[in-house]
């Protein structure tokens, strides 16, 4: 399942699509955000944050590995593994402890047992002056997202 995306714009409206198709209890949920870098990995998830109705800064979680957010509803876990250098550093993250949360794993690559428990994979590619967006289910409910955000 496929998008293309013309620019920051398009980025930002499918962010509040995937919000909307989300359910109201994204507890648990993993997606992974897949690209090199400058893709948009960055820019979807801040969107995506926003969303959610967090109006302050997001910064990057780079260097911090995660960057929290507790919101009325739900809890976001912004996850960046671009410098994980092993799979078992996600226990020195507090990965179990974002069980509850929606977390959006950036570079998920570096761990790629999290494959496994995660529900949808979004992966950004250049194309042109904008992004080539697809989309894939892993778990059940995650190919039940995945159809209802191209339909």
């Amino acid at each position: 399942m496929s998008l293309f995306l013309a620019d920051e714009a398009a980025t930002i409206e499918f962010a509040g699509k995937l919000h909307a198709a989300l359910p109201e209890d994204t507890g648990g949920w993993t997606i992974l955000l897949d690209g090199e870098l400058g893709a948009g990995k960055s820019t979807l998830a801040r969107a995506l944050i926003r969303a959610y109705g967090h109006s302050g800064a997001i910064p990057s979680p780079t260097y911090t590995l995660v960057e929290p957010y507790q919101l009325p509803y739900v809890s976001i876990y912004h996850v960046d593994l671009y410098r994980v250098g092993a799979e078992e550093e996600l226990r020195y993250l507090g990965w179990n402890e974002m069980d509850e949360g929606l977390r959006l794993v950036e570079w998920p690559d570096r761990a790629p047992q999290l494959a496994a428990s995660a529900d949808l994979r979004i992966t950004l590619k250049y194309e042109q002056q904008g992004r080539h967006l697809d989309i894939e289910g892993i778990s059940e409910r995650g190919k039940r997202l995945a159809s209802k955000l191209i339909s």
